[in-house]
């Protein structure tokens, strides 16, 4: 069994935050910080001197920005990197864009008492560190591009719900390119922070065929919208006189997390039964997987990414493992087993899954 610490190499042009990330990764002993550089000129080099197992970048520095700087290296030599961002709307647009890129995470620091923020989320820095050495970035299976589906007319009132964590901003947006415009209502829960899940949604609207938005309390579920837990709330459906709505709720943490994935998918066994459809994809730990076996057991099909093409292949695993997952596919193939389990799926487009039955 290989032991060695995971080789760091802290990117940043403060020297104050340099110093600060290297402490903090340092107190883990499974971490150890090579060495650091100020910019991504000096970074190039010291990348080739020491070959380091992850990198954290900062998005913002001089001669090079970060999202620049990243291209390049998954060009000539893709390796795992964590991106340290600021807790804005513009940090949010640019560390979208360096996850879709090929970064593995991020940390969002406010823009003010960014140390003392960084101190505080030295847990989290240190566990999306270790996480990300344990991704395959060289080869990421994201679904091909496809060209848009026909009209389709779903087989009774089937409402989708979807968590995704780390790897999630890529493959919610593959699986969603892979659906028309008019699919069954979509509830999704990103493990994102605040801001960042409105910027998530603005983006997906603008490059996936269906309408996609932040969710807000009393949203009517309905056809052809996609729905994004905010940052800062659990979405759950409930019923209302009418029809499905969106809930919102600030309560505490559940499975770690807020938004929690448990939580839509417990609201879906509750409400929707076996007329939801429930997929978990790509991230780490564990949220999801109680969730999504309330919806197993109340009859709701359930869908869950497979260890080849997932980047962290936790969240998945532990449904599957527990009961939850009654098939696991490709990315390439969950919208197919989405419209599948809607009785929409175009003739052939069942061909080729990777099935497992759990």
């Amino acid at each position: 069994m290989d032991t060695a610490p995971i080789r760091v190499l802290v990117v940043d042009d403060s020297a104050v935050m340099r110093q600060l990330l290297s402490v903090l990764l340092a107190e883990d002993p499974e971490i150890e910080v090579v060495g650091t550089a100020p910019d991504p000129l000096v970074a190039r080099d010291r990348i080739k001197a020491l070959n380091p197992d992850v990198i954290t970048l900062d998005v913002e520095m001089p001669h090079m920005d970060g999202v620049s700087f990243l291209r390049k290296i998954m060009a000539l030599r893709p390796m795992p990197v964590v991106m340290i961002s600021t807790l804005t709307q513009a940090g949010a647009e640019i560390t979208l864009e360096a996850l879709e890129i090929g970064a593995v995470d991020f940390i969002a620091k406010p823009a003010a008492n960014a140390a003392q923020a960084l101190t505080a989320l030295a847990d989290d820095l240190r566990a999306k560190v270790k996480a990300a050495a344990r991704t395959r970035v060289g080869a990421r299976r994201l679904a091909p591009p496809r060209p848009p589906r026909p009209k389709f007319v779903a087989s009774g009132d089937k409402v989708v719900f979807i968590g995704a964590s780390t790897g999630g901003v890529e493959a919610l947006k593959a699986v969603l390119m892979g659906l028309p415009e008019d699919c069954p209502p979509i509830l999704v829960t990103q493990h994102m922070p605040p801001r960042f899940t409105a910027a998530f949604a603005e983006r997906l609207d603008r490059e996936c065929p269906m309408r996609v938005s932040e969710a807000k309390s009393g949203d009517a579920v309905a056809p052809g919208h996609v729905y994004i837990a905010p940052g800062s709330h659990h979405l759950e459906v409930m019923r209302r006189a009418g029809g499905l709505v969106c809930a919102l709720s600030d309560a505490p943490p559940v499975s770690g997390h807020r938004p929690s994935v448990d939580v839509l998918f417990r609201s879906a066994a509750r409400v929707v039964g076996a007329r939801a459809v429930g997929v978990i994809l790509t991230g780490m730990g564990k949220d999801g997987a109680e969730g999504m076996l309330e919806m197993r057991r109340t009859g709701a099909d359930t869908i869950g990414q497979d260890e080849a093409t997932a980047l962290i292949y936790g969240m998945p695993r532990v449904a599957f493992e527990r009961g939850g997952v009654v098939r696991q596919v490709g990315l390439a193939h969950v919208a197919d087993a989405i419209l599948d389990s809607c009785g929409a799926a175009a003739p052939g487009d069942r061909a080729g899954h990777a099935v497992s039955v759990g």
